[in-house]
């Protein structure tokens, strides 16, 4: 039998201005410890804006997405407008502001955001498929603003977060430290990760039952 497959989608490096390293590192540690593999893609598009994670201060520097997304990625990684539903069994978005940045304008935009149009239409092709997404952090905002329509996801304990959830159409369910939240209609599995004052084996907790609940639904 052949290994299922898990594509990841990530939005550069680093969690001020890419994705949460942590949040990306352990997804990619998690599919592997249960017995599968993964591929990963990210827009190749240019990064909003470079911050330096000392002191948070804006670098007068200009970066790409998806090569920085290959830092994480050991170089293995495509670009996010080659992606194929047909070639995976699940789609897992890891947080890190960089998903509400490059990969959505939530960061600005809060409910009324844009998503960046290759993320949305591998969203929708996953989902139109019946595979499984998961969503880790703040990117539960991007799964809610391309498909909406009541999908279960989680903010944490966030509620301004949550507010927002429910007015781009979808539904929260307030979790703790390691939790998910499940919607099993959907296919929907969402973690908050970073969104709590998480610790890392908790983040790792959390993420790993991420991964498992979306095998369940393969």
């Amino acid at each position: 039998m052949s290994k299922k497959k898990f594509a990841v989608i990530l939005a550069g490096c680093g969690h001020q201005d890419g994705s949460e390293i942590h949040e990306a590192t352990l997804t990619l540690w998690a599919i592997h410890r249960h017995g599968c593999d993964f591929s990963c893609f990210a827009p190749d598009i240019g990064q909003h804006h470079v911050l330096n994670h000392i002191n948070g201060q804006e670098m007068d520097e200009k970066r790409n997405v998806l090569i920085e997304a290959a830092r994480i990625a050991r170089g293995q990684i495509a670009p996010l407008a080659t992606f194929s539903p047909a070639g995976v069994d699940a789609l897992v978005l890891p947080g890190g502001f960089g998903a509400a940045k490059n990969l959505c304008s939530y960061a600005w935009d809060g409910p009324n955001c844009t998503v960046q149009p290759d993320v949305a239409r591998a969203i929708q092709a996953v989902h139109q498929a019946g595979k499984p997404i998961g969503a880790l952090c703040i990117a539960p905002v991007i799964v809610a603003r391309v498909l909406g329509n009541g999908v279960m996801l989680t903010s944490g304990q966030d509620q301004a977060t949550a507010q927002n959830l429910l007015a781009m159409g979808a539904k929260n369910q307030p979790t703790s430290y390691g939790e998910i939240a499940v919607d099993r209609a959907n296919k929907i599995v969402s973690t908050p990760c970073y969104m709590l004052d998480s610790r890392i084996d908790q983040v790792a907790d959390g993420i790993d039952r991420l991964i498992g609940a979306l095998l369940e639904m393969m």
